[in-house]
């Protein structure tokens, strides 16, 4: 089982950035592809971005493709979300998931039951 903890949030302006993190520990991190995911107040969460388990596939909502970034260190046993050009609907709360899926785009329509604490982005307009 991967434990993640996540990292980064924060308070910024509109068209600013942000990097989250996201920390796993168990050695068999780097077969899992990761997922982030996120919940703005009063809405259910969605999917965000997603990144195979070698790094060579990424997958992203519409909202957020050409603007976020998803990447990952292996070594590090992290995975990362840049963010760029941030709009106020992208406040929320973040998550990060991992899974042992095949198709990084699957992960868009899952449900999982657990979650960690997520990391707060707000985004002032």
């Amino acid at each position: 089982q991967v434990q993640l903890v996540e990292s980064g949030g924060g308070l910024v302006q509109a068209g600013g950035s942000l990097r989250l993190s996201c920390a796993a520990s168990g050695r068999t991190f780097s077969s899992y592809a990761v997922g982030w995911f996120r919940q703005a107040p009063g809405k259910e969460r969605e999917f965000v971005a997603s990144i195979r388990s070698s790094g060579t596939s990424t997958y992203y909502v519409d909202s957020v493709k050409g603007r976020f970034t998803i990447s990952r260190d292996n070594a590090k046993n992290t995975v990362y979300l840049q963010m760029n050009s941030l709009k106020p609907e992208d406040t929320a709360v973040y998550y990060c998931k991992a899974d042992l899926v095949r198709d990084i785009a699957t992960m868009k329509h899952r449900t999982y039951d657990y979650w960690g604490q997520g990391t707060q982005v707000t985004v002032s307009s």
